[in-house]
């Protein structure tokens, strides 16, 4: 990388501003916020598009998937597998091929526009009084330039739509949520308490008496359904965030896991329900549109469905994965499985610890439960937590932020500096190092809020059941 030494002295910067704001307590305007964001994003956009180092997926990959939308060609099989997602963002850089402006620029670009628009949405994550000053930190994030400016990850494009889903989702009032307000354990023991224990007992007994129970005019999912007070509003917005979630969606699979945090910002089963159907139209309408606008053929889909399902098992970048390859780059599927069955079974022990929390901080636990169970990461992957973590911050938030930030920054700016060979071997000591930032992830979670002091003030997902004195017949 021949602009390292700048790019370095931008990252610096931003941080000393963001801790300097965080101690001085500024609340600096929107205008501000934007001008410094987009200041050092188009900055080292720059200096990156013009270098004579680009990063090989950037080249070899993305650009590819782009190349072949220019060409009215399938991008997955078009890029050879290099690009394994929808072809929503192919479309975007098809296009600006197509305008002429060169790939340098024109794929960052697509990034960086991004990440400017995740700026002030981290304000209104973020909410109350300090909403500016989380704007203005993400805004010098040091990791989110490294990504959208230099590397040209598509994650800030998943991020934008999965931050704004969170926000509509919220929609007014308080930005503090509680969680799971009733659970199953709780519903339980008010249908007994109503019905009596041998009425309940006889109701599920009876032959289809579950379905008949539930499927009741007083009985839990037809009353869940059945409209409420306010219920245009809250299925306005649930509409529309699910649609900005299956956005995300088309961008990269890894959303999937912001989806529980989204749902439990809406106030009911019912506009959960909507929230979660609508997520899946645009996936599936970008799959389904693929002969149209791609030139995928019928009989090319069931291979580009495959590749796009088809996670090859890549470790020793990151974690006890490296320290187990010693820190080779190479392809395991032992420990890639491993990693995977523990990264389910965690985020369910995380989802179930977290089930009362605010769900934006369910959602950055589970995102930094990943970083520390995942077998496979890139720098890029990082960011996921970044805008939940600053818009709410836990006590070990800037460390986990400033650690993360100078072990990526040292891969994009250092070990880009040397020849294929020493890169390897700085890459074998680089990746082990990266256990050390598994404690300070799990520290910077948020433990101490695991439950919401938020008052329950929202319709709750299940009607109150009506008090009889015999089972219904």
């Amino acid at each position: 990388m021949d602009y390292a030494i700048l790019t370095g002295f931008v990252l610096v910067t931003g941080v000393v501003l963001a801790l300097v704001a965080q101690w001085r307590g500024w609340r600096p305007s929107l205008l501000v916020v934007l001008a410094v964001g987009i200041g050092f994003r188009v900055l080292i956009m720059t200096t990156s598009a013009i270098d004579t180092w680009q990063p090989v997926d950037f080249v070899e990959s993305f650009k590819p998937a782009g190349v072949a939308i220019l060409n009215h060609q399938d991008p997955v099989l078009g890029s050879e597998g290099g690009w394994h997602f929808l072809p929503t963002i192919p479309y975007v850089y098809g296009l600006l091929l197509w305008l002429g402006i060169p790939w340098e620029f024109g794929g960052r670009l697509v990034t960086v526009i991004a990440d400017i628009a995740l700026i002030p949405l981290v304000g209104k994550l973020a909410g109350g009084q300090k909403a500016s000053l989380r704007a203005f930190q993400y805004a010098c994030n040091p990791l989110a330039i490294l990504v959208a400016s230099v590397h040209g990850q598509v994650e800030p494009v998943a991020l934008v739509f999965g931050v704004a889903a969170f926000v509509v989702a919220r929609g007014p009032g308080d930005p503090d949520r509680p969680g799971i307000v009733v659970d199953v354990v709780t519903l339980t023991r008010q249908r007994v308490s109503a019905l009596g224990l041998g009425g309940a007992v006889r109701s599920l007994l009876r032959p289809g008496g579950v379905v008949r129970t539930a499927l009741a005019p007083d009985g839990l999912v037809r009353g869940a359904l059945t409209p409420g007070p306010g219920d245009t509003a809250s299925m306005r917005r649930a509409m529309l965030a699910g649609l900005l979630m299956g956005l995300a969606l088309c961008a990269k699979s890894w959303p999937i896991w912001l989806i529980p945090g989204m749902l439990l910002l809406l106030p009911t089963f019912r506009s959960r329900v909507a929230a979660f159907v609508a997520t899946a139209v645009p996936p599936v309408f970008f799959l389904v549109t693929l002969p149209i606008f791609a030139g995928t053929s019928l009989d090319q889909i069931p291979e580009v469905i495959r590749i796009m399902g088809d996670v090859r098992p890549i470790v020793g970048e990151w974690g006890y994965s490296a320290i187990l390859v010693n820190g080779d780059w190479t392809l395991d599927a032992g420990i890639a499985t491993f990693g995977t069955r523990l990264i389910y079974i965690t985020m369910l022990a995380v989802a179930f610890l977290w089930r009362r929390a605010d769900p934006i901080d369910l959602t950055t636990a589970l995102l930094l439960a990943f970083m520390v169970t995942t077998p496979r990461l890139g720098a890029q992957y990082l960011l996921w937590f970044m805008p939940f973590l600053i818009a709410r911050p836990t006590r070990f938030a800037w460390p986990a932020i400033i650690g993360v930030s100078l072990w990526a920054g040292y891969g994009y700016l250092y070990m880009t500096q040397f020849d294929t060979n020493t890169w390897w071997a700085l890459h074998s000591v680089w990746s082990r190092c990266s256990i050390v930032l598994l404690p300070i992830l799990a520290l910077a979670m948020p433990w101490g809020r695991r439950l919401s002091k938020a008052p329950a003030v929202r319709p709750e997902i299940i009607p109150k059941v009506p008090v009889v004195t015999s089972a219904p017949a």
